[in-house]
């Protein structure tokens, strides 16, 4: 079944704030495999330019993909069908130990493409405050609808 056209273009309010900690930036650097310095040790982060530690650049996905928008009984979204199409992110700063970073979803696209579905969202991450820190776009594709 296609999904619900109406949902383009609707935003979705503010997830709940998430603590960014030194803690779960290493494990999902450990879990990517990346061992640069900057994502584990403070010293070594400090030493690059940064407050406190960093996290890799893929860490908002973490918080950026879902939530409200892919959730609603609405839209149509068979998540058994789901897999990660594309994802990409615009920076303004490095995410940080420390952030507290709130995410705001909308769904900039939906289309058939044969018998598949795409969803695209683009998703502004902004610390509890309304600092912005990235933008995440990610194409979510329901196979066989």
């Amino acid at each position: 079944m296609p999904l619900n056209r109406d949902f383009i273009g609707r935003s979705f309010p503010p997830t709940e704030p998430y603590e960014v900690s030194r803690v779960k930036i290493r494990e999902f650097a450990d879990a990517i495999g990346d061992p640069n310095p900057i994502y584990r040790d403070r010293e070594a982060a400090k030493a690059a330019g940064h407050p406190d530690v960093v996290a890799p650049p893929t860490f908002p996905i973490v918080i950026s993909l879902g939530g409200s928008a892919m959730a609603d009984p609405e839209l149509g979204l068979n998540y058994a069908m789901v897999v990660h199409g594309e994802q990409r992110f615009e920076y303004v700063r490095p995410v940080r130990a420390g952030d507290v970073l709130v995410c705001e979803t909308t769904i900039t696209e939906i289309r058939s493409i044969g018998n598949n579905e795409k969803l695209e969202l683009r998703t502004e991450i902004k610390t509890a405050e309304g600092e912005p820190v990235c933008t995440a776009y990610n194409t979510i594709v329901e196979r066989g609808a």
